[in-house]
């Protein structure tokens, strides 16, 4: 599932340099990236942190950022090019991109990836950044499930506004996504039986309210990991549940998205957060 020449493309359409640096407490008035931060024993739990210029804790909003990579691949050095655009798109906004631990044989991903994505939250929360509460969530594929299943069923204060989810599975019981390569990947994700009632549970489909985070999703009509009709459910019960959403379906594979399509990509998803995050 290593996919991203999205990541590529996006980083030929836009550039961004900085200085990094490694100080562990933010100036309140200063810009800073703070790079391979621990938020928990585990090597691989880190993140990446860029604060913008004059935070202030009543306005400065936090994006969150999450790869993808079957769940037991890929890190957040995947998702520097969209930190880059997103900096671009939001300047005011602070920034964090999460590392997690990833899914083998012996260690699951679940709970383990949604218990890392609460703990880089918390990190956020109580580490004396001053920032707001006001969160939203970009994930792509496995990301972008982890985005979703995090925003609809643990964030029970609804702190995230919105999420991007780019070419994520919504919906682990859909017949479609059985078919897909990816649903062999499930053998890291569980320790027991995998049972309609777990995969309902693990599905962010499930946990869809009224009160859910509004969704912008992006799919390929070719993909053969992640069927369109992933995206199309997962509408329909956002539909139904009345929350705003949109579902954008490119002519692409996993993530293959040409140059016009990627910069498509970012313009909705810049129009989107801007009206609901």
């Amino acid at each position: 599932m290593k996919m991203y020449l999205i990541l590529f493309i996006m980083t030929a359409l836009w550039s961004c340099s900085e200085d990094d640096k490694n100080s562990e407490t933010p100036a309140k008035l200063e810009a800073q990236t703070l790079l391979n931060v621990s938020y928990g024993a585990d090597p691989q739990q880190k993140i990446d942190i860029y604060l913008p210029e004059r935070m202030n804790n009543n306005t400065t909003k936090v994006l969150f950022l999450v790869h993808g990579g079957g769940w037991s691949g890929g890190s957040k050095e995947d998702m520097t090019a969209s930190v880059a655009i997103a900096k671009q798109l939001f300047p005011d906004h602070a920034f964090v991109n999460i590392g997690y631990r990833l899914a083998t044989t012996a260690s699951p991903a679940y709970p383990k990836q949604i218990n890392d994505i609460q703990a880089a939250v918390s990190h956020m929360e109580n580490g004396g950044f001053n920032l707001s509460k006001q969160y939203a969530f970009l994930g792509v594929s496995a990301g972008g499930h982890l985005s979703m299943l995090y925003s609809y069923h643990f964030d029970p204060e609804h702190h995230v506004q919105a999420i991007c989810n780019i070419v994520g599975p919504s919906d682990f019981n859909d017949p479609a996504y059985a078919e897909s390569p990816l649903a062999d990947q499930l053998f890291v994700y569980v320790t027991s039986d995998i049972t309609p009632q777990f995969l309902s549970e693990v599905s962010p489909i499930t946990h869809i309210n009224s009160l859910s985070a509004p969704t912008i999703q992006f799919m390929g009509n070719a993909d053969p990991l992640v069927p369109i009709s992933q995206g199309q459910r997962l509408q329909a019960k956002l539909d139904v549940m009345d929350v705003p959403n949109e579902l954008h379906i490119y002519n692409a594979e996993h993530g293959n998205f040409s140059p016009a399509d990627t910069q498509d990509i970012y313009t909705k998803l810049g129009i989107f957060f801007s009206a609901h995050f």
